[in-house]
């Protein structure tokens, strides 16, 4: 069996390394992950005041201010703040760690007749992955504004 170079050993160490805060953060958030409270009046509203709760908690960890939920039947189904700075991964916008827990929490990536509720609008990158899993809507803003389903942007 070969044996590695010390320089090639040393890179592998230190990748596992970097990789171990971004592990313990997203550990941290699974075992975390409670109940989702619901709110006692749901409708659009209410949808859009828990993605700006979740938005200041981003803002209270040191993260982006960026929070999302997604709604199935007029219940929360998956919900959650940016992580890109607390995780140290850049695809951790709040949207697609919604999509995310709404996939864990109901145990299939098909998200089908869902809608996401975003403090702002999502970006390609979050909008594509709401395609991908099948979304129906995309609301965002304090006034809920309709941005209706997701597109696939090609480049």
């Amino acid at each position: 069996m070969p044996t590695l170079p010390r320089r090639q050993i040393a890179r592998l160490a230190l990748a596992a390394l970097a990789a171990v805060p971004l592990l313990r953060a997203r550990q941290a958030a699974a075992e975390a992950r409670e109940p989702i409270r619901q709110p006692e009046a749901p409708g659009p509203a209410a949808f859009m005041q828990r993605a700006f709760d979740l938005r200041g908690a981003a803002a209270r960890a040191g993260d982006q201010a960026y929070g999302a939920v997604i709604v199935r039947d007029g219940r929360i189904v998956g919900e959650a703040p940016s992580r890109v700075v607390t995780a140290g991964d850049p695809t951790a916008h709040a949207e697609m760690e919604a999509i995310r827990d709404a996939a864990r929490r109901l145990g299939t990536r098909d998200l089908s007749g869902c809608e996401i509720y975003a403090s702002t609008r999502p970006c390609p990158m979050c909008e594509a992955a709401a395609y991908w899993a099948g979304v129906a809507r995309i609301r965002h803003g304090a006034d809920a504004a309709d941005a209706g389903p997701p597109r696939l942007a090609r480049c």
